[in-house]
């Protein structure tokens, strides 16, 4: 089968897992790199629970996808739409085929708002909206800011998502802002989760339930929103604890996290799991593909079983970068990623929990001296500026 391009090493996905892929990969000397993506934009997403929260302006998170291409890489603005990893192709959304050697899938994740009734019909009226898109964002802030009396809710969907610890950050700066603002006793706070716990390490749970207490947030636990009346003002709420009970909870406003799942044509190509999520199915710590050796996935599309985060895809861009490089050399892919990944959780308008674990989901902090274990003003400090610096100045270009 004729192709018009050829690429030695072929990135699906100009997002975070991508950009700093293509730069170690470029780093290291690779001179036949490119990058699949038709973005015209680059969004440092972790500052969307600020922006949404109030601390922060949306227009900081936002840069042009061509001010974060490495130089030297090929970039292709076009968007993928099925793959033959026996074939070595993908083809795109323009009809082009591109032919690979090594192939690199990080194309990101779907939000599935589709997927609970009600809810893409309501988003950014009725007092409904979502940290998860960068437009709404600042409409969650609007919410907020305009409730002064009434119900408040805050989801999450059953299933992997993004950063699984959004849809609690925004509930707290949202308590911390009623609460300065002396509507603590006004506004009823409610947090839907459908874990048994409010998190899954118990060290950070302990913390996280003193918080939940601090602000006399009503958290329902094994719990998700499974339809939403918009006009109504009232969600539908499925208690999977309670052989799948019903109830309503009639809202003010509320924050709705989506479900979440491999692009379709990730679900639908042989690189998938399989399942419902569709995932790319690699080895968890190799990051290669179980049945395809030139290939490898990072970022939210993989299967990996760690949290969805930013700081998952800085351990795991060296890892595959090493690991590619070891493959085309005709060795064994020897680098390891442990499931680490760090969830900042901000707990108020200027405290943040650093919680950090990895596959054992046992704590491992990682900054020495400071006992990231609680609460703290300058973990704050780090979330709102030094993690972006981090961002932008550092892990785009290959150097953290």
């Amino acid at each position: 089968m004729s192709t018009a391009l050829h690429h030695k090493i072929l990135i699906i996905g100009g997002g975070t897992a991508g950009i700093s892929v293509a730069a170690r990969l470029r780093r290291a000397g690779e001179d036949d790199v490119c990058v699949l993506d038709p973005a015209a934009k680059h969004y440092y997403q972790p500052l969307w629970t600020l922006v949404g929260g109030g601390l922060a302006p949306a227009r900081e998170s936002e840069r042009s996808e061509a001010s974060v291409m490495p130089a030297g890489v090929a970039w292709v603005k076009d968007a993928a739409v099925a793959v033959d990893p026996d074939e070595q192709l993908v083809t795109t959304r323009s009809g082009a085929t591109i032919a690979y050697d090594y192939l690199v899938v990080c194309p990101g994740i779907k939000l599935d708002w589709q997927r609970t009734p009600g809810l893409a019909d309501t988003l950014g009226t009725n007092g409904v909206s979502s940290n998860y898109r960068f437009d709404l964002a600042p409409k969650t802030w609007e919410f907020i800011r305009s409730t002064r009396r009434g119900t408040a809710v805050f989801t999450m969907p059953s299933g992997p998502i993004k950063c699984g610890g959004a849809p609690q950050k925004i509930a707290y700066l949202a308590a911390d802002h009623w609460r300065r603002e002396g509507l603590g006793s006004d506004v009823d706070v409610h947090l839907v989760l459908p874990t048994p716990g409010i998190f899954g390490v118990a060290e950070y749970a302990a913390v996280l339930d003193e918080v939940v207490a601090r602000y006399g947030i009503t958290v329902h636990y094994q719990c998700e929103l499974t339809e939403i009346d918009g006009p109504a003002r009232r969600a539908v709420i499925t208690d999977h604890g309670n052989d799948g009970q019903k109830f309503e909870l009639d809202f003010d406003m509320l924050h709705a996290v989506p479900h979440q799942s491999a692009p379709d044509w990730v679900k639908q190509s042989p690189l998938s799991t399989g399942d419902a999520n569709g995932y790319v199915d690699i080895d968890k710590h190799t990051l290669q593909h179980v049945r395809y050796p030139n290939v490898f996935a990072l970022g939210d599309a993989g299967s990996s079983p760690n949290s969805k985060t930013g700081a998952a895809i800085r351990k795991q861009a060296p890892v595959v970068v090493d690991n590619l490089r070891a493959v085309m050399a005709g060795a064994r892919p020897e680098a390891r990623y442990g499931g680490y990944a760090s969830c900042p959780i901000t707990t108020a308008h200027n405290r943040m929990l650093l919680a950090e674990f990895d596959y054992s989901m046992r704590p491992t902090p990682s900054i020495k001296g400071i006992d990231t274990m609680k609460e703290r003003y300058d973990m704050w400090l780090l979330k709102r500026y030094g993690l972006p610096a981090l961002y932008w100045n550092l892990m785009l270009k290959g150097r953290a």
